[in-house]
């Protein structure tokens, strides 16, 4: 049985997790990793690539295009995780460490797959309990 809520979220877990990875474990480091401070947080970083290269610059390209790219499409990610988990009436907690695993860097795709496999073995449960229905219909 085809569940489209599942195949939505899935597509939009997969972008944002891939988006997140490259943002976090790419555009950062090379945005950023000149040996000045980051964010008024850490007063310095490692000093791996001249402040003004050409790496920096991709690393400042990648954290301003792909940052704003993956904060409109983790909306659209919330709203269809959302909508999924209303739809297979998740509990408030399962909901939530979906919701918010999409917001760390490859724990985003354990909780896809953890979602995947919930979703799944429920509707699984769902068709049988339909069939079982039928037969019991046919029979009487």
């Amino acid at each position: 049985m085809k569940n489209p809520a599942l195949t939505r979220y899935r597509v939009m877990a997969t972008i944002v997790g891939i988006l997140l990875v490259v943002l976090i474990l790419i555009g950062v480091p090379l945005a950023n990793f000149d040996g000045t401070g980051m964010w008024h947080i850490f007063d310095s970083t490692p000093n791996i690539w001249a402040a003004g290269s050409d790496a920096q610059k991709v690393g400042e390209a990648i954290t301003t295009y792909l940052g704003v790219a993956h904060g409109w499409l983790y909306m659209i990610f919330l709203i269809t995780a959302f909508l999924l988990a209303r739809r297979q009436r998740w509990e408030i907690g399962f909901t939530l460490v979906t919701l918010v695993c999409g917001t760390i860097p490859l724990l985003s795709f354990w909780a896809e797959h953890r979602a995947t496999r919930r979703t799944r073995a429920e509707d699984a449960e769902d068709a049988a309990a339909l069939a079982a229905e039928a037969d019991q219909t046919d029979q009487g």
